[in-house]
């Protein structure tokens, strides 16, 4: 069943076709409020108010954008509401939903790890209005137009926000890799000749 006939029939009451909606999306919602939140317990709650939003909605959904762009429209919203009424401390890293490649050895491991917090906190640390672009764009993977769109912005703001905002990733990036390059490798062995 395509998702628009999921959506038509959710529209109608079909709770069935609702919760495999919810199914297709929680995981990004939820992924996509925890790199807004910060914070695992708040990502949770707003996934939910997105979906009860969501859910209350439907009705007045036209279809004249996909699904997904009127959903990530509401989760910006609820998150840009949570964030205006919140200032909330990091609790928690963003490394569960970030990939990096699966390496198998234990030192591969630390360094996979480090290397995820350090993306994590990197892109906590960029303005909100960056931050949101970003994640939208590099790890939930939406067009331009469906990131201006959820976001009621032009295009070019869309696209300049990106740009502004992976410039800034990668200095932090690239500072953050001199500093691991200062440090002595571990695989010097104290005590050889």
């Amino acid at each position: 069943m395509s998702e628009n006939e999921l959506v038509l029939k959710a529209k109608n009451g079909d709770i069935s076709a609702f919760e495999t909606l919810y199914d297709k999306y929680s995981g990004k919602v939820y992924g996509y409020a925890l790199r807004m939140t910060e914070n695992t317990e708040d990502a949770l709650d707003l996934a939910q108010e997105v979906f009860i939003r969501v859910y209350k909605s439907l009705a007045f959904f036209k279809g004249d954008s996909s699904f997904s762009t009127w959903l990530y429209s509401i989760a910006s919203n609820v998150c840009i509401d949570f964030n205006r009424s919140k200032n909330r401390k990091k609790t928690a890293p963003l490394d569960e939903a970030l990939s990096i490649p699966d390496l198998k050895t234990p030192e591969n491991e630390f360094e996979k790890k480090e290397f995820t917090q350090a993306i994590a906190d990197a892109i906590s640390s960029l303005p909100f209005d960056m931050r949101e672009v970003i994640v939208l764009r590099e790890i939930n993977g939406l067009s331009y137009i469906e990131i201006a769109d959820a976001l009621d912005l032009e295009v070019g703001t869309v696209k300049s926000r990106i740009s502004r905002g992976r410039e800034k990733l990668c200095s932090i990036l690239k500072d953050y890799g001199n500093k691991k390059k200062s440090f002595p490798s571990k695989d010097v062995k104290g005590g050889q000749k």
